[in-house]
């Protein structure tokens, strides 16, 4: 029996099969394509711009430029703070491999001591390691050719030329100028709270105190960028654009330096304050506080060594005594007192008061003694101001009392900052009963009122408040804004400082002004005058008063001998004064530290040869 064939392969199935298999493939092909060319599109053409700038990135570095900080002036155009190029030796951490290793062998190479060492360590603790770290700043020539022979051994490591602040005349200026000082990370949060950390992205140093930081602004200018190539190891090959930085603007101050070195050197080892202003605009023409230190030790870098020297110091070298230094006015401020008796009627002219040598208020056992034991007898105010009668003044404030003095010495600047063109300014106390209920919770008393009548108990001032009261009364009741500050320079542009003044002190009798203006001159010409022996034969007229300061309570059987007690427990003495009488140029301030005299022996004296040497001096320029 034959079997008929059956056939197994379905052609026809199978090439349909096939076609299916082949459709999807090319599908699958087209869309991977697409994707493909969408993802092109998207790099190629859609994020061209983005990539573009990415490639750049590491191509192209963008570095910024420091701009040259402003120079200052004083008065007469000499240079009080300038920009001095230096070589330092810097290390990029990142960029060495033996830290350790490196370290000693530019110590060997460079004579470089073991603290310098240590605080490169120290400022490596705060920097990234990608920054550069100044190893040894102000390299000498010697030093700089010795590493350059060998720079090939040392990848990281490189010379870098800067400039850094310097002040010539040290530290007989420090105080009024201040420094700059490296910047630290509370500046960096300052700034950026002030949203100016852009332009200090260059910058290595800010104003730290004095002029130098009330002007930072002005001072430091504004940043620059250049676009550099660089390589694959970050090498710049070549610079591709600059955008160049606005240097900071010129300051010119009001201060005389050669006044300001005489000042300085005329304190000689004592501690105090001297402050010589124009009463008729506030301009300050020498501002001296002694202990000083040396501005450029923060401007280089300081030293551990020498900021703990600083700061461990007994005399608080860092303090500014001329605007942060509180003292009991002493003297100096009873020509306000009398101006304010006299203006109330509770004195006039020729009211006169007995003085035995003590006073003592009714109902109370204690007195109050006069400088002078035996007492000056029958004293009115021209009297009590002359010969500086505690007495007339113990009477003269308790009938004014406490209120009416607070209320019109405020208006003096007593109490409250003057507004001069530093940071650095303490209010000082003007004591009052809500003063006092807020300090010590604690009544005021009437006896307190008495030494308030000589500037004692609570009251203290700064010199330059002195200096503004002061000139308030010159200015028969003016009152200006101390300032150093005189123009600012724009190029070949000049522009004057703001003179500012405030509320003036008003009288019901502006005679009251010459009673007191004629009682200060007679201080320095009359013989019973107490500076009249430090200007006698003095060739301008002047006017003034003098004070000594108790900084400690002497008891009522106690005998003050300043040669037996404690230094820091002696008397400060005091002077303010104005020449010439007539048209004062000049107010001077003087506040002397727990020193051997007073008022008259130490404080008047050192005025008389300041006001010698100013009047030579401005003779001596107006024949040029």
């Amino acid at each position: 029996m034959k079997h008929k064939r059956v056939t197994i392969r379905d052609h026809h199935a199978e090439s349909a099969l096939f076609g299916r298999r082949v459709f999807v493939s090319l599908i699958i092909v087209v869309l991977a394509f697409g994707v493909l060319f969408t993802n092109m599109y998207h790099l190629q053409v859609v994020d061209h711009q983005s990539f573009q700038t990415r490639s750049n990135d590491n191509r192209i570095k963008v570095v910024p430029l420091a701009p040259n900080r402003g120079l200052i002036y004083d008065r007469r155009g000499r240079l009080l703070a300038e920009n001095r190029p230096v070589m330092s030796l810097e290390v990029t951490p990142e960029k060495v491999q033996d830290l350790t290793q490196t370290l000693t062998e530019l110590q060997q190479l460079l004579a470089i001591d073991d603290e310098t060492i240590a605080e490169f360590h120290e400022n490596r603790r705060r920097e990234r390691r990608f920054n550069q770290i100044i190893l040894l700043d102000g390299l000498t020539e010697q030093q700089a050719a010795k590493f350059a022979v060998r720079q090939h051994e040392f990848p990281g490591v490189s010379i870098e030329a800067r400039l850094v602040r310097h002040y010539p005349y040290g530290e007989a200026i420090t105080h009024a100028l201040g420094y700059v000082a490296k910047i630290n990370r509370n500046d960096l949060n300052t700034l950026r709270e002030q949203n100016k950390h852009a332009n200090y992205a260059a910058t290595r140093v800010i104003g730290k105190l004095g002029v130098e930081r009330y002007y930072e602004e002005l001072l430091h200018g504004t940043i620059g960028y250049q676009q550099v190539e660089v390589d694959i190891h970050g090498r710049n090959i070549r610079t591709l654009s600059v955008e160049p930085p606005i240097p900071g603007q010129d300051l010119h101050l009001e201060l005389d330096i050669e006044l300001q070195q005489f000042a300085y050197d005329l304190l000689g080892d004592e501690r105090g304050s001297i402050i010589l202003m124009d009463p008729s605009d506030g301009a300050i023409r020498a501002m001296v506080s002694k202990p000083s230190y040396d501005p450029n030790w923060f401007a280089q870098g300081i030293s551990y060594a020498q900021y703990q020297s600083l700061l461990s110091s007994r005399h608080s070298p860092l303090l500014n005594r001329s605007t942060q230094g509180g003292y009991p006015p002493a003297s100096t401020v009873k020509p306000q007192l009398a101006v304010l008796g006299l203006e109330q009627g509770i004195i006039t002219p020729t009211t006169k008061v007995w003085d035995p040598g003590w006073f003592q208020i009714e109902g109370v056992d204690h007195r109050y003694r006069d400088w002078l034991a035996w007492g000056h007898g029958w004293v009115n105010v021209t009297d009590a101001i002359v010969e500086s009668c505690d007495t007339f003044y113990y009477d003269l404030a308790l009938k004014l009392g406490i209120d009416s003095i607070h209320d019109d010495m405020v208006r003096y600047g007593f109490g409250a900052r003057t507004g001069i063109d530093i940071a650095e300014e303490s209010s000082a106390v003007m004591p009052s009963r809500g003063w006092k209920r807020a300090r010590f919770n604690q009544p005021w008393y009437a006896g307190e009122t008495v030494s308030i009548g000589i500037g004692q108990s609570y009251w203290t001032t700064t010199p330059i408040q002195l200096a503004v009261g002061t000139a308030v009364v010159v200015n028969r009741g003016e009152r200006p804004v101390p300032r150093l500050l005189h123009a600012i320079q724009e190029g070949e542009v000049v522009l004057p400082a703001v003179v500012e003044t405030r509320e003036p002190v008003t009288l019901k009798n502006p005679r009251n002004w010459d009673v007191v203006l004629r009682a200060l001159n007679l201080t320095v010409s009359s013989i019973k005058g107490t500076a009249h022996s430090a200007f006698k034969d003095a060739t301008f007229t002047s006017g003034g008063k003098t004070g000594t300061a108790q900084v400690r309570s002497i008891g009522q059987e106690e005998e003050y001998n300043a040669e037996e007690i404690d230094e820091r427990y002696r008397d400060n003495a005091m002077y303010v004064g104005y020449a010439p009488a007539d048209n004062p140029e000049l107010v001077v301030v003087i506040a002397v530290e727990n020193t051997l005299g007073g008022g008259g022996s130490v404080a008047a004296p050192m005025a008389r040869k300041l006001l010698d040497f100013y009047f030579e001096q401005e003779q001596r320029y107006a024949q040029q």
